[in-house]
């Protein structure tokens, strides 16, 4: 039965999968490898369909890579941030280029003299301008906080309970939620907190921030439902004092005064620091009750506390035990309308790094297109501030695996999979002379080879009409 009998010509020109015949599936390759290769009286005499399914996508990824002829491209105009995402299937890229309004690719170059790199933000003196709550964004639960008068007498509790009132927790992608169970404790004045312990220094600003994703409607409507930040457990010291009652985010900023914060010395378990020097051991708290019977529920993330910088020349970064920025300032001068780098061709470039150490003009530099590189951590392209606004093409490389459309193989390269997959299976087992193996892989090599050359769609008339132009004579 010929290939194309349940398909009529009127069928083919009304649709829209044009040119398909040229290749085949990656089931059918599976499926025709069985038929061919496995049975009575072959080399392989039994095999499980998996394994010829597993090797043959590991055939296909690796072939894709140096084989296959790539089709896989996108188009964007350049925004203003001259970033383009990589595509969700990117492996590797075989150009990058910029059109113009003829349609002409214009070829942009990599660039091996700039990146991104991390950015890490400082106070004036050098340190490090950090978070001083860990597990703000509660991605390990609720590591480093800790439950207070849980039980109506004054002891903590890993869990939130072990006494009438208690505080149940969980942990999602809305941060920890907090719940109440609205009993009264042994004691009428039961106030349960969650807490964690920080180190602030004496006449420091510092600035406090959080993001409440659900609140219950009676959360702050008394003085029962806290944000605090405090010096002792009888809230002697209290520059933070918040009774939230919406959700989103917010921040307040605050002096920290070491004196008022240790003038109220009190003996609690676990005990509070004194003050030592200019510091002084404070708690991030948020308390749910204060000797109600009102059931509260808060659900909190992203908590911060930073030292304010003197400049105040940053926004709050993102939760970590040292922050930083996405764009660093190698980048932000690299994409500087000033930047040589971003310039059309600039001879001052040029001299700066080459021509200062004896060796001339550098070719990979004297080019007016424009430059990019790839940022690998946040799967981006940088390009140059001269592309900005232009239309800008990037042509790639995929595995073949990332949908069952492109799971294909074109015709050329179907014994190539074939012996590949001969070759795997043989290679795995046990028994196979080593002579047999050696053969395939032979056999494999000598496909590739093939299967690149018919793929490399070189046309004599086209080599010939290119060759027309090297006999011409240049002038040096």
């Amino acid at each position: 039965m010929g290939l194309l009998d349940n398909e009529t010509q009127q069928d083919y020109y009304n649709g829209d999968a044009f040119g398909g015949y040229q290749f085949t599936s990656l089931n059918d390759i599976i499926n025709q490898f069985i038929i061919a290769y496995v049975g009575e009286d072959k080399l392989i005499g039994k095999v499980k369909r998996t394994e010829v399914a597993f090797h043959a996508q590991r055939a296909m990824q690796e072939l894709s890579f140096d084989t296959f002829k790539s089709c896989k491209s996108q188009e964007i105009t350049l925004p203003p941030s001259l970033t383009m995402k990589l595509p969700q299937d990117y492996v590797n890229y075989t150009k990058v280029c910029w059109i113009d309004d003829s349609g002409i690719e214009h070829p942009l170059y990599p660039t091996g003299k700039t990146s991104n790199p991390q950015k890490i933000l400082q106070n004036d003196d050098g340190t490090y301008y950090s978070n001083l709550i860990s597990n703000g964004d509660f991605n390990t639960g609720i590591t480093s906080w800790s439950f207070w008068d849980v039980d109506g007498v004054g002891g903590s509790s890993a869990s939130g309970g072990g006494g009438e009132t208690q505080i149940n927790w969980s942990v999602d992608d809305d941060g920890v939620l907090l719940t109440s169970n609205g009993l009264q404790g042994t004691y009428a004045t039961s106030e349960p907190k969650f807490r964690q312990q920080v180190l602030l220094e004496d006449g420091e600003e510092y600035t406090f921030s959080y993001n409440i994703t659900s609140i219950s409607d009676n959360f702050g409507t008394t003085t029962a439902g806290k944000i605090m930040i405090q010096s002792t457990d009888d809230d002697t010291y209290l520059p933070v004092d918040i009774s939230p009652t919406t959700t989103g985010t917010n921040s307040v900023t605050f002096i920290w005064d070491a004196t008022n914060a240790g003038s109220y010395p009190a003996v609690v378990s676990p005990p509070i620091s004194a003050v030592t020097g200019e510091t002084l051991t404070a708690w991030v708290t948020i308390q749910l009750s204060a000797g109600d019977t009102l059931e509260k529920s808060i659900s909190i993330k992203d908590i911060m506390l930073v030292k304010t910088k003197n400049d105040g020349g940053y926004d709050l970064a993102p939760t970590g035990t040292i922050n930083s920025e996405d764009t660093s300032t190698t980048s932000s001068n690299y994409i500087s309308p000033t930047s040589n780098l971003s310039n059309n061709f600039d001879p001052q470039y040029n001299t700066d790094w080459d021509l200062r150490d004896g060796y001339g003009m550098d070719p990979q530099h004297s080019q007016a297109n424009g430059t990019y590189y790839i940022d690998c951590g946040k799967g981006l392209i940088h390009f140059s501030s001269n592309i900005s606004g232009k239309t800008v093409v990037l042509k790639y490389i995929s595995d073949g695996l990332g949908t069952d459309e492109e799971m294909k193989v074109h015709k050329f390269a179907e014994e190539a999979m074939y012996k590949w997959l001969m070759h795997a299976i043989l290679s795995t087992r046990r028994g196979i002379q080593e002579y047999a193996i050696a053969r395939y892989r032979k056999e494999k090599i000598a496909a590739i080879r093939r299967a690149k050359l018919r793929l490399s769609n070189i046309k004599l008339e086209e080599i010939v009409q290119v060759l027309r132009g090297k006999s011409k004579w240049i002038k040096h």
